[in-house]
């Protein structure tokens, strides 16, 4: 069942951000950071728009989230993203202390997973999978029209 703070409510708003990349041309990544069951930032990639290789959407969604905060430190968020972090956002979340991560979609080719969650701050909680059909569905669709 969908409750207004389930983890499934909160990866729909960051499939939102999603297809908003994939319609902008952009691999289709979104992300939404929550503080007290409340969506306090979102973001999608922009790396086309901005020519910023660094303008993933977890990172723009962090510094929204900080500035939003006051704070660098993001111990009582949570950051909901629909594919599994790179590395270099990986290292975003762990120096932002980021409290719990969700993912929906593995990234088997550039996931921070491969190192291990050692690349995240200890005190960090993850889960994943969560809307695995539709995260990893919508990069599917990415990837067959760029193909295509």
């Amino acid at each position: 069942m969908l409750t207004i703070h389930s983890d499934e409510h909160f990866m729909r708003q960051a499939l939102l951000e999603a297809e908003a990349a994939f319609e902008q041309g952009e691999v289709p990544v979104g992300a939404v950071v929550v503080c007290q069951n409340q969506a306090i930032a979102r973001a999608h990639n922009q790396t086309e728009q901005l020519n910023d290789v660094t303008a993933h959407a977890e990172i723009l969604a962090l510094t929204a989230a900080a500035n939003y905060l006051g704070s660098k430190y993001l111990p009582d968020c949570t950051l909901y993203v629909t594919l599994e972090p790179c590395v270099m956002c990986a290292g975003a979340l762990y120096w932002a202390q980021l409290g719990r991560l969700v993912y929906g979609a593995p990234d088997d080719k550039r996931g921070f997973m491969q190192y291990g969650k050692r690349l995240l701050h200890p005190r960090a909680q993850v889960e994943y999978g969560i809307l695995l059909e539709e995260c990893s569905g919508l990069m599917k669709r990415f990837f067959a029209r760029r193909r295509g």
